[in-house]
């Protein structure tokens, strides 16, 4: 159990870190220029990296698992 949720950690910061260069690309500039949002792709990373982040993170809680 410690090994999926230090997978999913992983696997969250992976996609988080992706997202965030998302956000950066020129691609999501522009679509901020002319939207005032960044690109659907650069949401959902940013998105999917924090839900892993915080599923790991609750799995390795003392609370979470009855012995």
């Amino acid at each position: 159990m410690k090994a999926a949720a230090l997978a999913l950690i992983a696997a969250g910061i992976v996609l988080a870190f992706y997202g965030v260069n998302a956000m950066n690309s020129a691609s999501s500039s522009l679509s901020r220029f002319f939207t005032g949002a960044p690109t659907d792709r650069a949401i959902w990373l940013l998105l999917g990296g924090v839900a892993l982040l915080v599923a790991g993170l609750a799995i390795l809680l003392p609370g979470f698992r009855k012995h």
